[in-house]
């Protein structure tokens, strides 16, 4: 097939739709199809749109219907179209959803948050990782206990929640906590580096290359994701596959990728609780082992085969419908 990726996220951006275009478009490539990848799309032909994002791709998906109304259409469900846009902008994020005669939801849970009429045109799918050439806590600096943060700095991550629950730690422990990735606005970045400065167990590092970023995990023990909302994180993928334990803020995005039965949970924005996750993954090597043992029964499930396999699935059921 010929197929179209939009995506919001432009050529020069990190951003996680972004990932995503690219890597769908190499596992797309891979199974035969011709696959674009564009940010504007004016109505150029193609057999199938795949629309990263329901209300910053809206227009696409408009310009899309009218040029080919009777072609296919496969709209992506991101954690802001799902948590906050379709309470926000219901008539456009709404419609996107209306129009597309498929959803591709980012995790398991995907459909406890979406209206009852579309969960018939619902597949959910695991976005995948490579398998890092070196594990997660291999290479640990000596005398501190890692715990590494990986995303873009903003609120819908809450991003210095780790930073901020170091506060209520024990002194004897050894927990230095290393934040990566790109501020959201100079707000976010002087908050960062504020933080960085007044914190000694804190360390902002900035926006990081792939190959920084897989070291920062292999020398980290522990990864935290304290999002307030979550489509389906790829960083969990990146951490399952690594075999590094995580600690979650307890959202559906989330749950929906490590299960019920996994164990390292807090409440969201719960600084305190996650302090005590923080030490006891520190100082119960039981606890973390459980964690770990944790991650690794999931990695599979986030190989690059799978996720090209839903893919698959996906064009089949619009090519049926």
């Amino acid at each position: 097939m010929k197929l179209t990726i939009v995506t919001p996220a432009g050529p020069d951006s990190k951003a996680g739709n972004r990932a995503t275009a690219m890597r769908w478009q190499q596992l797309l490539e891979s199974a035969g199809h011709q696959v674009e990848v564009l940010t504007d799309y004016q109505g150029e032909d193609t057999d199938c749109l795949l629309a990263l994002h329901a209300w910053r791709s809206a227009s696409a998906i408009k310009n899309y219907r009218a040029a080919w109304p009777g072609k296919p259409l496969i709209v992506v469900l991101t954690g802001t179209d799902i948590y906050r846009h379709q309470h926000e902008f219901p008539d456009i994020t709404l419609a996107s959803m209306d129009t597309a005669d498929l959803l591709i939801g980012l995790h398991d849970r995907v459909a406890d948050d979406i209206p009852v009429r579309y969960h018939d045109k619902l597949l959910c799918l695991r976005q995948s990782a490579p398998e890092p050439a070196v594990r997660g806590g291999s290479r640990a600096e000596p005398g501190q206990f890692q715990i590494c943060v990986i995303g873009h700095l903003r609120d819908e991550k809450d991003s210095l929640r780790a930073a901020w629950a170091c506060d209520h730690l024990p002194e004897e422990s050894t927990i230095v906590v290393s934040c990566a990735g790109k501020a959201h606005s100079e707000e976010w970045r002087e908050k960062a580096l504020d933080e960085s400065r007044s914190n000694p167990r804190f360390h902002y590092l900035g926006e990081l290359n792939k190959a920084e970023l897989e070291n920062l995990m292999a020398v980290s023990q522990v990864m935290v994701i304290s999002s307030i909302m979550e489509g389906g994180a790829n960083v969990v993928s990146e951490a399952c596959r690594a075999g590094l334990p995580v600690l979650a803020s307890d959202v559906p995005g989330n749950r929906g990728l490590l299960g019920d039965n996994y164990a390292g949970y807090f409440p969201v924005k719960d600084d305190q609780a996650l302090a005590r996750l923080m030490w006891r993954a520190e100082s119960d090597g039981d606890f973390l082992a459980r964690l770990r043992a944790g991650v690794e029964a999931l990695a599979l499930t986030f190989t690059p085969d799978q996720e090209r396999i839903s893919l698959e699935m996906a064009l089949a059921r619009i090519k049926k419908g």
